[in-house]
């Protein structure tokens, strides 16, 4: 099957709107922020004035990373003096929006810099499928809402925008390859940035042991709104067929797999693992209010942010209406039919043992 050239994880087109809509992927964040503090409390730090580095790995805008690096600086300075300087490098590919993400490091009110005067930012714009950072110089790592997008399209999907919904055994062998590579490689070089005894926690879509990938009415109504912009000429029949989402969800075995059998890998351990189903917080408000207009809207915002970038990309004209129709098509179709979404996610935290003599 014929491989496109890396794609990662697409970069947000607006800015603004990635912010807004990506609430819903801090889906889960509770929980694993209070990951993220126990391993604040756990890893050495260096002595000053070597700095505390903390990586964020798939920064996008820097959103979902505000609330846990604040939380883990909060730890961190209960063990050392409010002068040691922490070091906070947030990485994503090239082609990511680095002029937001820096809006975001310095006008969002959560911002650590102006939390804590002693931290300082940096960003790199590479792969994370590739090493980023000096080995042995992460203290502590982050990573929300990335992996699950593939570092390469194994090949199209006919059928349907994920792998997990084709009924094409061999799409969703290329896919399940293709993930277990990212993954290999995600952990790899991970293993090598981290310092000894380091920690990183990761948050990501995942898959049940069922197979059950979920966000299935998301799914169906973007399904459908693009079938309605097929049949209004808004998009090509051969656009409409190149269109898909290179993302994954990961089962417990799979994110295991490269420790096998002597758990370990690169020297990293998985300290925690857990595969659940995070709170659909749109549904939930909906209980309360009943306002299904909201609830549509609030869905199609986030489709918008979190899935158009990938689809425009096999655009050959201006976005624009295809956007505005599609985020208007997915709002109407779910506030048609509000109903609750499963989301199944994954919270990790690995630890890089020292070397043994």
């Amino acid at each position: 099957m014929p491989e496109s050239s890396a794609v990662v994880r697409p970069v947000p087109m607006e800015s603004s709107s990635y912010t807004a809509g990506s609430r819903l992927e801090a889906a889960g964040l509770r929980e694993a922020i209070r990951l993220f503090e126990q391993a604040a409390d756990t890893v050495p730090l260096p002595r000053a004035p070597q700095p505390i580095v903390i990586a964020d790995y798939g920064a996008a805008t820097g959103h979902n990373s505000l609330r846990p690096i604040c939380a883990a600086i909060d730890v961190v300075r209960r063990r050392t003096s409010a002068d040691h300087s922490v070091l906070v490098t947030h990485t994503d590919v090239p082609e990511n929006d680095f002029s937001a993400l820096f809006d975001t490091l310095n006008n969002d009110p959560d911002t650590y810099l102006k939390h804590d005067p002693a931290s300082f930012s940096s960003a790199v714009g590479r792969s994370f499928f590739d090493q980023i950072l000096p080995s042995n110089s992460v203290n502590l790592g982050w990573s929300a809402w990335a992996i699950q997008w593939l570092n390469r399209v194994p090949s199209p999907v006919p059928d349907h925008l994920v792998s997990a919904g084709s009924t094409d055994d061999a799409v969703r062998a290329a896919y399940a390859k293709q993930a277990a590579q990212d993954w290999q490689a995600f952990i790899a070089y991970r293993g090598r940035e981290l310092a000894p005894n380091g920690r990183l926690v990761v948050m990501t879509m995942a898959l049940h042991d069922s197979g059950e990938f979920g966000h299935r009415p998301l799914l169906a109504a973007l399904r459908d709104t693009l079938a309605e912009l097929k049949g209004a000429g808004v998009i090509t029949a051969d656009e409409w067929l190149r269109m898909g989402l290179p993302i994954i969800g990961r089962s417990a075995a799979d994110f295991l797999a490269p420790f096998a059998p002597s758990g370990r890998y690169e020297r990293l351990e998985i300290e925690h693992l857990e595969v659940f189903d995070a709170v659909d917080r749109y549904f939930t408000q909906y209980r309360v209010d009943g306002d299904a207009a909201a609830f549509g809207a609030q869905w199609g915002a986030f489709c918008r942010a979190a899935v158009f970038p990938a689809l425009v990309s096999t655009l050959t004209g201006d976005p624009t209406e295809f956007c505005d129709r599609l985020e208007a098509g997915i709002a109407a179709r779910m506030a048609a039919d509000p109903q609750e979404s499963q989301l199944p996610m994954a919270l990790l935290v690995l630890v890089k043992r020292p070397r043994t003599v």
